[in-house]
Parts: C-alpha cells; structure tokens; sequence
C-alpha cells in the first residue's frame, strides 16, 4: 500500500492523495491537460519542464510504457497528479509499468486526488505554485508564503539539444529543426515527407544556421515564457531577413512574432490537451488541435508584416500567422500531434511547398 502524499496550492488549499512514483518533494506551477489518451507523450513532452502536470482523464496507465510513443529521451516535468493509477496495464506494446518509469525517472506522482476539484480552482483563479509534498506539514502558512515567493521560469537549455546533432532521414529537402524542446514527432513527420533534418540547439546562431544549408527551418515548441528568449529572438529576426523557408510550432510561434515586434502574454490556465478548436479565419474551416502552452501572441501587437490566420475556437486567441512578405508561417497549435487529433497534418505539406514542393497545399 502507498504511503500518504499531499498536495499544497500557493492558495493555502490542501489536497491528501497517495504518494506513487518517486517519493520526493516538488515545488513547481501547477498546470492541467485535458486529454484522453497520449499520456506518454505528455510525460515526455520537453515543454512541461518545471510544472506540475494534472491529468483531467480519470484512469492513467492503463496501455503501459511504450517508448515507441515518446517525444525526448526524458521527461522534463517535475510531478504528475492523476485521479487513478493503473497497476495492471494491458496493450500488445506495453513494457511496463507506468509507476515503475515514474520511480525510474525520479518523478512524483499523486493519485486518490479530486482532479476534477483542482482543474476547477484552476480555472477559476489561474494556474498557481503548488507543491506535492511526501509528509504534512507543521505549518500551512509558511509552506504557502514559500510557494507564493517562488516564481518559477523553466530554460529551454533544460530542453534543448546540447550540440548540433547529424541529420537524420533522406530526401530532397534539407531541414534545420531549431530546438527549444522539440517534440520527437516534428522530426519523423519532416522525414516522412522527404526532408533530411539537422536539430541544432537553441543558443544556435543565425550564421551558424545559414552554414548549414537549409532549405527550410522549423522552430520548435519549447518550454517557458517565450520573452526570456532574447538571445534567440535576436537571431531569429536576422534569420527572417534571408528569405529562408520558416514554419514555426507552438514556442516557435511566439519567437517569430516577438522577433517581428509583436508582443506575448501569459493567460490564466494556459490550452493544454487534445480537444482545441482552432479555426482558420482564410478559409472558415475548424480543427481540432492539440495544445500545451502557457503564453499567447497578443493580438493587439500583431506587427504589420502579419497577417492573422488562426483562433482559438474557445477564447479568441491568435493560433496562428501568416507573414506576407517572407516565406514563413507560424501556428500555436501542434499539427505533430500524437495521439492526436491529425486534423492539421496538411501544415507539413504546406511547409514542404514553400521549399519548392506541392504547390497545392493550403
């Protein structure tokens, strides 16, 4: 039987679940994904380095581990919440246990815990420090002041590749991926389409870019807020003045438009999971669209050469940019997707034709 665990919110509310995974303390932002399926991939996604991550789906594990599924080498998170754990997991892929990589990776996990309850007070007061803590404490009001203190601002050198890695794949086009935290599923959706890639890490230059060749570069996601990227935005704006192909995803959406003057915000609970609709303002068409991010491209700050292309189908917010006088294009959203939703796959292709293939994609 687990050993009693606890979680503190920075607004003094405090949750008692059982304590699986490893069994350590974490302090960290609090955040909430809606998705059904793809745990795997949420654990293993670069982009929740530093967060807490509470699972809304009340079941967890019940496929197993299955590395084919993740997206970095490892997670990069520093707590998973879930309603229910499963021990017994049953899928022709399965590996192991969740909880057994969960210990492995040195990661805690709460279970037995009202997720519903916390996605509520999330959404009501906007994500928040919390901690899972492995004994309850003496003193609320000092953990409290000591969560409220905290300001927690996950780097993408956490992240990110630590040199210049070989290219993988063949194929007509030469693809530098610009990793900030790149999702694993970015590169095998570029090589399936006839693109050789080359990941570089995110303190990579604009001339040690162009050195390479590209015929197109693809900034990734990324964890963080996106304004503590100077260095990179400053490359990034010198990069767009060379007239290379540029499809930016998610933290690479955000870098593109503050490397043109635009202008980020952080909103209050964030879009992370597998159900948000994104609507495409040129054609009228919806999608729906995974998403894991934090901060949103102010609309209000749009530079001129921008021209907008996505919403979000829910609150409004810029889920994407067309710049019109260079070939480059960014989304919020992540057409990568696994497990889904496939919806905007074509983003790839379209990428793809601004390096001089189908010109028939949207």
């Amino acid at each position: 039987m687990s050993k009693k665990g606890y979680l503190l919110l920075a607004n003094g509310q405090l949750f008692e679940g059982r304590l699986r995974g490893a069994e350590k303390s974490v302090m960290a932002e609090l955040v909430f994904n809606t998705a059904m399926t793809g745990y795997m991939e949420t654990l293993t996604d670069p982009s929740y380095a530093g967060q807490i991550v509470i699972q809304t789906f009340p079941a967890i594990g019940n496929y197993g581990v299955i590395p084919p599924d993740f997206e970095s080498d490892a997670p990069r998170l520093s707590g998973y919440i879930v309603r229910e754990l499963c021990d017994e997991p049953n899928n022709f892929r399965c590996v192991g246990k969740l909880n057994d990589f969960l210990v492995e990776r040195g990661i805690p996990c709460l279970t037995g815990v009202d997720t519903r309850a916390l996605t509520r007070i999330l959404r009501s007061e906007g994500v928040m420090n919390a901690a899972i803590l492995t004994e309850k404490p003496e003193n609320l009001d000092e953990v409290t002041a000591q969560l409220k203190a905290l300001a927690f601002h996950p780097s993408v050198q956490a992240a990110t590749c630590k040199e210049v890695l070989p290219a993988k794949g063949q194929g007509r086009y030469h693809v530098v991926l610009w990793d900030f935290g790149a999702k694993a599923n970015i590169e095998r959706e570029l090589e399936k389409r006839g693109c050789a890639v080359t990941c570089v890490p995110a303190d990579t230059t604009c001339e040690e870019i162009l050195s390479l060749n590209p015929d197109g570069v693809m900034i990734s996601n990324g964890p963080g807020d996106p304004q503590d990227n100077v260095a990179a935005i400053s490359e990034l704006q010198a990069l767009c003045r060379h007239g290379i192909p540029l499809f930016g995803i998610c933290l690479g959406h955000q870098l593109m438009a503050l490397s043109q003057g635009g202008a980020t915000v952080k909103l209050k609970y964030g879009h992370r999971g597998g159900n948000q609709p994104a609507k495409d303002v040129k054609t009228g068409l919806s999608y729906m669209t995974s998403q894991n991010h934090g901060f949103a491209v102010d609309l209000d700050s749009l530079p001129e050469n921008a021209s907008l292309r996505f919403i979000n189908g829910n609150d409004g917010t810029c889920e994407g940019i067309d710049y019109v006088d260079m070939p480059a294009f960014s989304v919020q959203f992540h057409p990568e997707a696994c497990g889904g939703p496939l919806d905007t796959r074509f983003l790839f292709d379209r990428f793809i034709a601004l390096m001089g293939g189908n010109k028939g994609c949207r």
